[in-house]
Formats: C-alpha cells, sequence, structure tokens
C-alpha cells in the first residue's frame, strides 16, 4: 500500500472506530433532490436500498468465496445468507460498511464527491468501491453488482430502454425512461422520470450485462460471472422481469498480504434540471455544453484524487466539529452534510450565473422556499459564500418584478422543479396565510452574513430597492407581530411572536450593517430601540416568553443567534445565559421542545439554540440527546428535522436541506 494510502486508511479506520454508528438511514448516493439513494437498515444487507422519499431503488451486491454466495447489499437473493455487517461509518462524503465472514473482510464504500465547490457539488456522481482481503488463507473470491431500471422512473409501470456505449476504451451501461417527460410533473412525492443512469466500471477484468434482475443475479450465483447477452426485450415497466444494469469482478486468489479493490462509477444525467420562469436550465456542469460522456469519462479520470480529497476533507471537518462542539455535535455534522447538499440542485442561468434550488422534501414540495434557505445557509456560508448567493438571486430577482407587488419577501419560487413563481398562501394574489415578517428578516439577515464574510456589500447592493422596502415594512410590523406564521408554520399562527420579533429586530440591525449612511445609523437606532422594549416585553422572571401576552410560556429563541455571529450587540450577554440556563432544565430524552406547547423539536433551531450557549460545556449538553435521537429513532428515514424528545419518532419532514443549520456552530469559529 502506497503511504498516502496507508495514512488514509488509517484516518478512516480511526474514524470508523470513534464514531460507531447507527443512523436513522445512511446516504448511499447523494447527488440531488432526484438522485438521493439510501439505506434505511441497520445492515445493508437487511433491506432494499431506497430512494428518500421510501421508494426501492435498488442497488444490489453479492460476494462470491470459495463457491460460496453471500450479499452485501440489498435484501435479494433472499435465498442466499448474508455476510455479517461488523460496522458502519457516516462521514460528510462518505458512508464505509465492514462485513466479515468466511475468512474474508470486505469493505464497502459509498462516496459521494460534494466538496465545497461548484464544480464538485454540481457533478452527480457517486463511487462504490469494494475492498478486499484475506483474514486467513488465500481465498477465490468475486463480486457482482446492479443497478436497477427503476432508479431512473417516477413509477414502476413506466417504460423503459436501456444501451450499451463504447466511450474509447470504457463500456458504459446506460437505462433510462422510454418516454422522456423532461421537467413534466412536480411536486413533493416525486421521483426522476427523464434523463439517464449511467453505470461504468474501469476496474478489469469486469464483465457487464443488461438483463432481468434474476437472469443476471442467478448466472452470478451459479458461476461467479454471467453471459454477455443483453437483454433485447425492452423497452418494458420497470417493474416486469426488474430490468438492471449488472457488473461481475473476478478478483481471483485474495490472500491476507494486499487490499484487492474494484469500484463502480454512478452518475445521473438529467439533461435539464430546472425550469424557471418557464424556460429549462441545465444542470451547472453543463453550462459549457459538457455533455453525459465528458461527466462519465471525468468522473473515471477523477476517482483517485477526489477518494483522496474526500477522505483529507472528511477528517478536517471531523476535527473541527469536534473541536468546536464534541462527539455528538460531530456525529450530528457527518449525518447533515451530504443530506444538506443532496436536498438542493444547482443549475445555471442562461449566462452561466449559478442558482441553488433547495427542495422542500416532504414538507410541501416548494423549491427556494426562503425560510428553508434560511436555516441552511450556515452550511453555505462556511464553505463558500457563492452557494448562499446561488441561493438567494432567484429570490431577488423575483421579487424585483414588477409582478411581486408586496412590501415583503416571498416565501417561494413554486413547486419542485419548476419555479415559475411562488405558490405558497396567497401566492402572488393575496397576503393570505403569508409569512412578511418571518421572510423579510430571513433575507435581510442572509444578506447581511455573506457581505460580512466576503467583507463588502457588493452583492446586496444591486437589491436595495427590495432591502429598503422589506427594512421598512419590518420597521413598522416587526416589533410586535401580528396573528402570523412564521417558519415553524406547522405550529399555526401566533401572534406576539416573541422569536419572531427577534428575528425582525436582528434584521433590522443586518441591514443597518449593508444599508448606505445615513440609513444606516437610522435603522441601527431602530434595532437598538426594539431590542431594549423586547427585553421588557418578553420577560418572564427566570426566562423569556414565546408570546409577550401569555406569561408561563416559552420557547427556543434561535433567531437571537445572528446577533452573535454578526457582532451587532444588540442584546446583553445576560439575555442568552438566562435562556440556557431556563433550557437545560426543561430538556428531554431527545432534546430540548420547541417551545412549551409540544413534546417536538426541530433539529436545525436546537443547534442554533445551543449555540447561544457562552461555554462549550453547555453546548454539548444541549447536543448530547440530539445526538441520542439520531442514534435511536425508530423511524428509519433520512436525517428528519422535526421529531419528538420523549420517544425519538418523527413528526415530518425528511431528508431536508435544513439540516446544514447545524453547522451554525462552526460559524462561531
Amino acid at each position: 500500500m502506497k503511504p498516502i494510502a496507508a495514512l488514509l486508511f488509517c484516518i478512516s479506520t480511526c474514524l470508523a472506530a470513534d464514531l460507531a454508528q447507527r443512523p436513522p438511514a445512511a446516504p448511499l448516493v447523494a447527488c440531488d433532490p432526484y438522485f438521493s439513494i439510501w439505506s434505511t437498515a441497520d445492515h445493508l444487507n437487511d433491506d432494499v436500498t431506497r430512494h428518500w422519499t421510501g421508494a426501492a431503488q435498488p442497488l444490489t451486491s453479492v460476494i462470491h468465496i470459495d463457491g460460496a454466495n453471500f450479499r452485501l447489499m440489498g435484501r435479494d437473493p433472499r435465498d442466499i445468507p448474508a455476510l455479517p455487517q461488523t460496522a458502519v461509518d457516516v462521514e460528510p462524503t462518505r458512508t464505509i460498511y465492514d462485513f466479515e465472514g468466511q475468512g474474508v473482510h470486505v469493505r464497502m464504500i459509498f462516496l459521494s464527491p460534494l466538496l465545497p465547490d461548484l464544480d464538485s457539488l454540481s457533478k452527480p456522481i457517486t463511487y462504490i468501491t469494494w475492498e478486499v482481503r484475506s483474514l486467513d488463507k488465500p481465498h477465490k473470491v468475486a463480486l457482482y453488482f446492479d443497478a436497477a431500471a427503476s432508479i431512473a422512473v417516477n413509477t414502476g409501470d413506466q417504460q423503459v430502454t436501456a444501451s450499451r456505449f463504447q466511450l474509447g476504451n470504457q463500456t458504459v451501461l446506460r437505462v433510462g425512461s422510454q418516454q422522456q417527460p423532461i421537467l413534466e410533473k412536480s411536486g413533493d412525492n416525486l421521483r426522476i422520470d427523464w434523463g439517464f443512469l449511467y453505470t461504468a466500471s474501469p476496474d478489469l477484468p469486469a464483465v457487464s450485462v443488461i438483463a432481468a434482475q434474476k437472469t443476471a443475479s442467478d448466472a452470478f450465483l451459479k458461476t461467479g460471472t454471467f453471459p454477455m447477452v443483453d437483454d433485447l426485450n425492452l423497452p418494458r415497466p420497470a417493474q416486469q422481469e426488474r430490468p438492471v444494469l449488472a457488473y461481475a469482478f473476478n478478483l481471483g486468489s485474495v490472500d491476507s498480504t494486499a487490499v484487492v479493490s474494484r469500484h463502480m462509477v454512478l452518475a445521473y444525467d438529467d439533461l435539464f434540471s430546472i425550469e424557471y420562469f418557464y424556460r429549462r436550465l441545465r444542470p451547472y456542469w453543463r453550462r459549457n455544453g459538457a455533455e453525459a460522456s465528458d461527466l462519465v469519462l471525468g468522473a473515471i479520470h477523477d476517482f483517485d484524487a477526489l477518494s483522496q480529497k474526500a477522505q483529507i476533507f472528511d477528517a478536517k471537518l471531523m476535527a473541527d466539529l469536534r473541536r468546536a462542539g464534541g462527539d455528538a455535535y460531530a456525529r450530528i455534522g457527518a449525518l447533515a452534510y451530504r443530506q444538506a447538499f443532496a436536498a438542493q440542485k444547482l443549475a445555471a442561468d442562461l449566462d452561466g450565473t449559478p442558482l441553488l434550488f433547495p427542495k422542500e422534501n416532504f414538507s410541501n414540495g416548494c423549491l427556494a422556499t426562503v425560510d428553508v434557505i434560511y436555516p441552511a445557509s450556515p452550511i453555505l456560508l462556511l464553505f463558500n459564500t457563492d452557494l448562499l448567493k446561488a441561493s438567494l438571486t432567484p429570490v431577488l430577482d423575483y421579487a424585483m418584478m414588477p409582478r411581486w407587488r408586496f412590501p415583503f419577501a416571498p416565501h417561494d419560487l413554486g413547486t419542485y422543479p419548476k419555479a415559475n413563481g411562488q405558490v405558497y398562501g396567497g401566492g402572488e394574489k393575496t397576503e393570505e396565510n403569508q409569512m412578511p415578517v418571518e421572510e423579510s428578516g430571513n433575507m435581510l439577515i442572509m444578506l447581511a452574513a455573506v457581505s460580512k464574510l466576503d467583507g463588502n456589500t457588493n452583492y446586496a447592493s444591486k437589491y436595495m430597492p427590495a432591502l429598503r422596502k422589506w427594512a421598512s415594512y419590518l420597521k413598522e410590523k416587526g416589533l410586535d407581530p401580528e396573528n402570523q406564521l412564521c417558519t415553524d408554520d406547522f405550529a399555526g399562527h401566533l401572534a406576539h411572536n416573541a422569536n419572531l420579533s427577534l428575528k425582525a429586530i436582528v434584521a433590522l440591525a443586518a441591514y443597518a450593517a449593508i444599508a448606505p449612511k445615513p440609513e444606516a445609523d437610522e435603522y441601527r437606532k431602530v434595532a437598538q430601540t426594539y431590542a431594549a422594549e423586547w427585553m421588557k416585553l418578553a420577560d418572564d422572571g427566570d426566562h423569556y416568553k414565546l408570546t409577550f401576552d401569555r406569561p408561563g410560556t416559552w420557547s427556543q429563541k434561535y433567531n437571537l443567534v445572528w446577533d452573535k455571529l454578526l457582532g451587532l450587540k444588540l442584546f446583553p450577554a445576560s439575555v442568552s445565559k438566562k435562556e440556557i440556563t431556563y433550557y437545560l432544565a426543561h430538556q428531554n430524552q431527545y432534546g430540548l421542545p420547541l417551545d412549551s406547547r409540544k413534546d417536538y423539536t426541530k433539529l436545525d433551531w436546537l443547534v442554533w439554540t445551543a449555540t447561544l450557549a457562552d461555554n462549550k460545556a453547555d453546548f454539548e449538553a444541549m447536543l448530547g440527546p440530539a445526538a441520542r435521537f439520531a442514534q435511536e429513532s425508530p423511524t428509519r428515514v433520512p436525517l428528519t428535522d422535526w421529531y419528538d424528545t420523549k420517544t425519538a419518532k418523527q413528526e415530518g419532514f425528511q431528508a431536508r436541506s435544513v439540516v446544514g443549520g447545524v453547522f451554525i456552530k462552526l460559524l462561531e469559529h
């Protein structure tokens, strides 16, 4: 083993040993809202792999050891035993499974190289690697892998077609829907049914075939390989005899002196990603004319470099998370990283401008929702402010259009993947069920954060007419909000909301930080006056109230964290200290409730609230129960951000980008 490879193997092994995990769901393929496949069981070979919505999207792997067969991934073929899984480790860009049996150790690594630059994040590729070594004597080993055609359709009754290509010396298999209804459907519980799934392996000897799943797997189980005869009975429904793209690798004799590895590339070319005001946008990686062949061949070429970069990135980020917030915080951050990016799609406008569209997974299916961008903003700010600008630009451009006629910020741009105008609440027609204070405050705070990290207000200044309007609205309505919705809309309307008031006050000071003088001085004074008034209105002795008119109530004041992070100095440290002391006395087994009305909480807000603590011990005391939730939740779905603090059960939402909010603690550093 080469020195750098040995070092990285040690880093990976040490992390795996240190962070024994049982994630609620483990990311396998984590690229965007459509190309997103997870394991939702304790063991990779307990159940079929699934799209984040729960629909089966099978990836299958079997190992052939000295003539006997064992399942590594998936529940099929059901009549052969599973090789015992000994560990699973979820790191920021990789999920690692270890298996042992029959004198052999197998490691499977799923790498979605979501490194925080726009090119890496935009490429829908995942690598699957097998590393095999003997624990005793030499063993004859072969590997089987297949990817189901159902990955490329919304429902199993849709017709699929598959084909084989030769790109230079590289054989590539492809599957997609016959109809190719590009961007025709919009909604929440949907999977993609256009574009194509590509698979390739540069490792030889390898045999590939397009076949019914049973035909391919039965041939491998009997011989360790299969005849190279592709299925010609296509197109047909994806559920009919389950067509797959299958591969067999003969590893020969594997001994204990070296690790023998093979790897696959999975890529998905969606051709067009977003409909943006009735024009179709290409994925960002295609902005300069790249084609599917470039995506696949580039992924093959970049494997070694990306693997090393990802391992180093994971080790550094995990060390930073531990330093900032301890082991519990690191475990949550590792689970959240890929999910936060995989719930978004990076597209290119016609001039190449990057536009990032988050999808409200299992909350309502909207895209470019401001109160989803806001909780996700810490991961974007932390790694690359261009990512947050790419999220804000579509919203800001929309708000500057004559069709948006309200004095406050919009809520969304439509239903994924169609960004043709707001659909939530009153849409563009009425103020009914809008979130005026919420969204206006969110936008101003995020723009101030971008300006602070960039060291200038160049980006925000382009949109000053809209920002000025929103600041004026908050000045009039923000101190004591009327009966309206906030981002926690699942809890219903609330008047005199103390936490929403905090958002408005902080947002006014944030606007002052980016506005020209003398306007900046005016809004700074307003924010200071409101802050002093808030402390009187919200005070309830040993804590601050949920609403100004309800003594005996309380809530997480997560919006206050931006006073600390932006250095606004509106509130004395005693405000946060009093709240943290109260929170620590009101935690349940799996965390601090969102407020005094219910036992449920929001994971993103909980971490924001914990970041108000002025010492690491208090932060860790609040994060420990949340880490237990992730470890023990009986609801096996990609990390939910809305759960019950007494049972650890999911209340709603899953696989959402808002978990990027857990990285807010690192912004403090």
